[in-house]
């Protein structure tokens, strides 16, 4: 059930919401722009088909990005107002019985775990869910490319394939924050392409999917404690 196909009087009580929360920043030479966005909207979707109790909202296509800034087309709200804007927007959301916030793009972590932390302070039945993987392969590597193999195959130049920097994100971290993923691989990538396949994507959206339904039954059973 999508919010954006409905009327109010067609919305019913007390139902769960489905945010997906994505990015508009750059994926290497070979992703689009919307990789996190796409992602995570899936992943809402095959939620609602699971459990005819979510409602899944329109995506958030604008996050945190301005570790990507040095790349042309990415466009970032940064972390303040990714904060400010979950906050408010799960404060509108009380006629739902809980929200799940689903993002699928690491750099809103920060403010998403700020933002759930000041609403379940505010007693309100609110949860992050976040897709993993390996610390070696973070942005637009081999698990990136194969999942968009998977959800759209015409989107993914496989002639522009090419590593970036593989080392371990924990081994990078502080060059990224002080200059950002331009300043550790010139070519945007964390990762490395090669060997991305439909079927690996395949494998790991359904992995995925699995865990965000446990995460929706976890929220569901807040809602009713």
């Amino acid at each position: 059930m999508n919010l954006a196909d409905l009327a109010w009087p067609e919305l019913g009580d007390r139902r769960l919401l489905a945010v997906p929360l994505g990015a508009t920043e750059q994926h290497g030479p070979h992703l689009p722009y919307t990789v996190d966005t796409e992602i995570a909207v899936e992943l809402c979707r095959r939620l609602g088909e699971a459990r005819p109790e979510v409602v899944v909202a329109p995506a958030l296509p604008y996050g945190s990005s301005g570790e990507h800034a040095d790349f042309p087309g990415t466009l970032s709200i940064g972390q303040e107002a990714t904060e400010l804007l979950l906050v408010e927007l799960v404060r509108s959301a009380d006629a739902f019985a809980g929200v799940l916030l689903v993002s699928a793009h690491g750099g809103n972590a920060v403010p998403l775990r700020r933002a759930v932390a000041k609403l379940r302070y505010e007693g309100r039945n609110v949860r992050a869910w976040c897709p993993d993987g390996p610390a070696d392969d973070t942005h637009a590597g081999r698990l990136e490319t194969s999942v968009m193999l998977a959800l759209r195959p015409e989107a993914v130049r496989t002639n522009r394939f090419e590593p970036g920097e593989t080392r371990p994100l924990p081994e990078l971290i502080g060059r990224l924050r002080d200059e950002g993923v331009r300043g550790v691989s010139p070519n945007g990538v964390l990762g490395d392409p090669a060997r991305a396949s439909a079927e690996a994507g395949r494998a790991t959206l359904s992995r995925w999917a699995d865990a965000l339904l446990e995460a929706a039954a976890a929220l569901a059973r807040d809602g009713i404690m």
